[in-house]
């Protein structure tokens, strides 16, 4: 995993990491428990945060997709 802090990933970098990892938004609310479309599209605009736990959760879905490096870089860069 990398070191980024879920925390601190910006609302355009989510949705970077998303398209990235070859994920829609239905998708993702499939694989995760809790966590529903309306979920990703609030914290991708910036309508609304996720909680610690579940951020952290998106993040580990995502990595599994992506190199530490390409996440590092799009949470970094954007």
């Amino acid at each position: 995993m990398c070191d980024v802090d879920a925390g601190a990933i910006s609302p355009r970098a989510w949705r970077l990491l998303r398209v990235a990892a070859g994920y829609d938004q239905r998708a993702v609310e499939r694989e995760l428990d809790g966590i529903r479309q309306a979920h990703v599209s609030m914290l991708e605009s910036g309508a609304r945060s996720l909680s610690r736990d579940r951020r952290r959760a998106l993040l580990a879905l995502y990595a599994v997709e992506l190199e530490a490096a390409q996440i590092e870089a799009i949470a970094t860069h954007f």
